[in-house]
């Protein structure tokens, strides 16, 4: 009997001036639909920008009538659409939206043609965020790309850099704002102190707690063991359902007396009864349980900084995670006991929570919150999403601040008034089903050090950076609220010396991670010690913009 041997179909072959088009989308049904009109309306002016310079620009997936969206919604899709694009030909990724890499990334890292990824400049669904993931996960896999944004696609920016793409099939933007590391032009003593640090991290040995690896298809968030362990870092895979156990061993009372300690500081809970579109008692309770439960493990396993992956796993099954991950980060909080004791579990101090367990902020958080404490700083850190930006100029301020936000998990001391300033509102249904509140505020205004701890050719990387917090008029931010999330925590900054094209040509994540200092002297100071720790552990470091030091 002769072997079944399957049939391979030929690849089809490219056409001149022609170019395909993808839309990566959402894992979530909801997301999907709700944000299909702003692809829509993308794609359209995309493909009219390329007509006009005679490219015709094929769409390589139809609209799907019964899902009401056209994105590419898992990776089986995104597999099965690349077996119909010419491997050879000019692709597009066309996002508006949050998208999920691992759909595509399969067929990316196959693909002989030139790449395109390009996102709309738009605060109203995260597709800025969305590409810039998908930027930082082709740097991991080293897939060759380029990329570009645009607010209306008619702008001579965006017409120029797709003429060259077309014709070369690359787009060569300006990255002179980074440079490398010069360990020894740093202050001596910020370089031996994070030198001495990360001697004893490789010595002493570190710990963060990983409750399910791979959240919403961030491939560039996973750090392969033989890259983490020689930094002196390593992983304690925990499961999201021992989490969800650990909460159901958590009393009411417990609870109870969490919430009672957050409204005695002056945080206010925006609640009301409708499970399906409110905050409720219910939902904080959970979530408080969830705080507790997550500590109580940490301590169990000795864990150093821990990150909750929560979409997709446990939507479904309890609401959202951002509140105790927002305690989390924050020295001050709610006080934990080992079960059934009165010891106190990280007393007055931080447990770093990696949000959507990106492990790059894994090692960002950990280095912040040794470098801070030995520096008598507050260690209070966490990440955002690069998620907009808008040129803002009045009779005190004249230059580009960008609207970092993430979905609850900032902590209280970055706010204007702490935990005063702090409010819990429902998170969307959209991508939240079963609720829960956010930890939101307007960070206040100070000195901050940004950073980036990324993969690229086999290595892991960090690029450090300065930025001013400001502090906009109510209304202006309350309108960036309204064009973004308004449920979730706002950081206005300004970046020194880096254009809003810069950092989105360079930076290799969706995610940004940010630390307080008490001044501009201390700032500058505590980037040189984190540099020289980071350099010691053995990654590879760059400095980004105005930067004083190294």
């Amino acid at each position: 009997m002769p072997y079944a041997i399957p049939k391979i179909p030929k690849p089809k072959t490219a056409k001149p001036n022609t170019a395909y088009l993808i839309a990566n989308g959402d894992l979530r049904l909801s997301a999907n639909q709700v944000c299909w009109p702003a692809q829509e309306d993308m794609e359209r002016r995309v493909i009219a920008a390329f007509a006009q310079e005679g490219v015709k620009v094929i769409r390589a997936h139809p609209y799907d009538p019964e899902l009401k969206h056209g994105f590419i919604w898992n990776q089986r899709m995104g597999m099965d659409v690349f077996q119909n694009i010419p491997p050879d030909a000019p692709l597009i990724v066309a996002e508006a939206v949050w998208q999920y890499s691992y759909h595509i990334l399969p067929g990316l890292r196959d693909h002989r043609g030139p790449i395109l990824t390009v996102a709309n400049w738009s605060g109203q669904w995260p597709g800025l965020v969305g590409m810039l993931n998908l930027n930082g996960s082709l740097t991991k896999m080293g897939v060759k790309y380029s990329t570009i944004w645009s607010e209306t696609f008619e702008d001579d920016f965006f017409r120029k850099a797709i003429r060259q793409w077309i014709r070369t099939g690359r787009i060569k933007h300006d990255t002179s704002h980074v440079r490398p590391l010069n360990l020894d032009r740093l202050p001596t003593a910020e370089r031996k102190l994070g030198l001495a640090l990360a001697e004893y991290l490789k010595r002493r040995k570190a710990i963060i707690g990983v409750f399910d690896e791979g959240c919403m298809g961030m491939y560039n968030a996973i750090i392969d063991d033989e890259l983490l362990n020689p930094t002196g870092i390593y992983k304690e895979r925990l499961s999201q359902s021992a989490l969800v156990a650990e909460m159901r061993n958590v009393t009411d009372e417990e609870a109870n007396a969490a919430r009672q300690w957050l409204e005695a500081r002056g945080m206010t809970f925006k609640t009301g009864t409708d499970e399906a579109t409110e905050l409720t008692d219910w939902q904080i309770r959970e979530q408080l349980k969830m705080y507790i439960a997550a500590v109580r493990i940490a301590a169990d396993f000795s864990c150093d900084a821990i990150g909750i992956q929560y979409q997709q796993g446990l939507k479904d099954m309890t609401p959202a995670s951002d509140l105790a991950e927002g305690l989390l980060n924050n020295a001050e909080r709610p006080p934990v006991y080992r079960r059934g004791t009165n010891e106190e579990l990280y007393p007055g101090r931080p447990l770093p929570h990696f949000n959507e367990v990106d492990e790059g902020a894994a090692v960002d958080a950990l280095v912040t919150n040794w470098v801070w404490t030995a520096m008598g700083f507050d260690p209070a850190t966490t990440l955002h999403d690069l998620r907009y930006g808008e040129h803002y100029k009045d009779e005190k301020l004249d230059a580009f601040v960008w609207v970092f936000e993430i979905s609850g998990a900032a902590p209280p001391s970055h706010f204007i008034d702490g935990y005063a300033g702090a409010v819990s509102e429902r998170q969307p249904p959209m991508y939240f089903r079963l609720g829960g509140g956010t930890l939101k505020g307007i960070s206040k205004p100070g000195e901050i050090v940004w950073s980036r701890v990324f993969i690229e050719n086999g290595a892991l990387h960090a690029d450090l950076g300065r930025a001013t917090v400001v502090e906009l008029p109510r209304e202006e931010t309350e309108r960036r609220w309204q064009m973004t999330t308004p449920q979730w925590p706002i950081m206005h900054a300004v970046l020194h010396g880096v254009t809003r094209d810069q950092m989105m040509a360079r930076h290799k994540s969706n995610h940004i991670q940010v630390a307080y200092a008490p001044d501009a002297k201390s700032a500058d100071k505590a980037l040189a010690a984190k540099a020289a720790m980071f350099a010691g552990m053995g990654i590879k470091v760059h400095l980004c913009g105005d930067v004083k030091v190294g």
